[in-house]
């Protein structure tokens, strides 16, 4: 018992030390030996003492006895025990960042302007299912001002088990997509389960909610807002709102960024107007502006923000010994998303350079699976690509619907093809852009070709 309750004064005191990869582990860390789909974490207690680690925690009793493997019954059940514990000691902001897609951006975005100035902790990776959630708490400094996590779903009542751990005073909703249908069946649906991350039932710390006006969808949470009690309802991306932005325009080699914040003018110049970039930008500004921080440390360091990596990040690599760059967009997807890349993809004004889409699967999409593929290669075949490459079955049965499509779409099987397809195909300078859902063909081939990175 007095093993145990070391252990755990240690893990409220400390902050990130709680690792699930041996391979992480460093002195005076903790390691979780979860079990996993092939095997047990305690082949790993031994590598993770050797690396360092202060304790292991494990739920499998075949492990030598030693005073540093702390026992229990269940990992997850005793962790989340803790994990509120920890919460009840925190006494800064803990932002709460949920959303169909962009939650792991809008989040680096937040942390990458707030650590400027403030103390902060935030979820590593896109921690936001319940054992993230939980490592994310319980590593979180108690001494800093702003604390962030993702919270995600697939599935009805996640957002509200999750809610009731993180309990977030302020609440990002990124937007409402096309994800998970295959679970929620409708978007009115994943609306519903986004809105319990603000129902006072489950979050009785809520103050702020911060929404991105982008549809019917959007209006009904604010619907559902207006009705809870201690909560400020802040509003962005409509000109009828605080935070907007005024209009963009073309300078030759960058855009100039007009932005309204509450009411001021700020002016920003952005090389590529991403639009949900920007959107994150105007997060950033209402957040900054409510909470009376400066947001000029905004308009001082964007330029040095760079996109997530699979969410938009530009690698040189080399293939065939051919230059070229890799827009990586290689981290899941849905129909919305995928047009947003392709958009972007298509607005880019690159001379001498062949740009050459590569598409997986978008999963989860439930029964209008190949309606959806369908309807996004005829929307995409209006723009105009040296090669659109397609992988996977869903795009296979949909390709073959195309009625004399402009642009040259290929299928090819596997990512060796693709790559045998590539090596043939290449020219120094081209263009590609690779957008799927995560553990499809495209996606392997995405993290075997960055690799190549020069």
């Amino acid at each position: 018992m007095n093993q145990i309750s070391e252990f755990e004064k240690y893990i409220l005191k400390k902050s990130n030390k709680v690792k699930i990869s041996s391979k992480e582990i460093s002195k005076g860390d903790i390691f979780l030996a979860l079990k996993g789909k092939n095997f047990h974490g305690n082949q790993f207690i031994n590598s993770s003492l050797r690396r360092g680690a202060k304790y292991c925690l494990t739920d499998n009793k075949n492990f030598a006895k030693n005073s540093k493997i702390i026992y229990v019954n269940n990992v997850i059940n005793y962790l989340n025990n803790l994990a509120l514990k920890k919460r009840d000691l925190y006494k800064g902001k803990v932002l709460g960042i949920t959303g169909s897609a962009g939650k792991t951006t809008l989040k680096e975005t937040l942390a990458f302007f707030l650590k400027r100035n403030e103390i902060i902790s935030f979820s590593k990776k896109s921690y936001n299912n319940k054992l993230g959630v939980l490592i994310s708490l319980l590593n979180i400094n108690l001494n800093s001002t702003y604390s962030i996590f993702e919270i995600g779903t697939n599935n009805f009542g996640e957002i509200k088990n999750l809610t009731k751990i993180v309990k977030p005073t302020e609440i990002f909703i990124t937007n409402i997509q096309s994800t998970h249908l295959q679970s929620f069946r409708s978007k009115k649906n994943i609306a519903k389960e986004k809105a319990d991350i603000f129902n006072s039932k489950y979050n009785n710390q809520k103050r702020r909610l911060y929404l991105n006006i982008n549809s019917d969808f959007e209006n009904m949470l604010i619907q559902k807002a207006k009705k809870e009690n201690n909560l400020n309802l802040v509003l962005i991306n409509e000109l009828n709102t605080k935070y907007f932005i005024k209009k963009i325009i073309d300078k030759n080699k960058f855009h100039r960024v007009y932005f309204s914040i509450n009411k001021k003018r700020l002016v920003l110049d952005i090389k590529n107007p991403i639009r949900f970039r920007l959107i994150n930008l105007l997060f950033c500004f209402a957040f900054f502006d409510q909470n009376s921080l400066k947001t000029n440390i905004i308009t001082k360091w964007q330029k040095y923000l760079k996109p997530v990596d699979g969410r938009g990040l530009i690698h040189n690599i080399l293939i065939n010994k051919k230059k070229i760059k890799v827009i990586d967009e290689s981290y899941n997807s849905n129909p919305d998303t995928m047009t947003q890349s392709i958009d972007y993809f298509a607005n880019i004004k690159k001379k001498d350079s062949q740009k050459i889409l590569i598409l997986g699967n978008m999963n989860e999409l439930g029964k209008n699976t190949y309606k959806l593929h369908f309807k996004l290669l005829t929307e995409l075949d209006k723009s105009d690509f040296k090669f659109v490459i397609l992988c996977g079955e869903f795009f296979r049965r949909s390709i073959i619907k195309l009625n004399n499509p402009k642009n040259e779409f290929i299928y090819i099987e596997n990512r060796n093809e693709i790559m045998k397809f590539l090596n043939k195909k290449i020219h120094n300078n081209d263009i590609i852009l690779i957008k799927c859902s995560n553990s499809t063909e495209v996606n392997k081939f995405a993290k075997n070709l960055l690799k190549k990175e020069i």
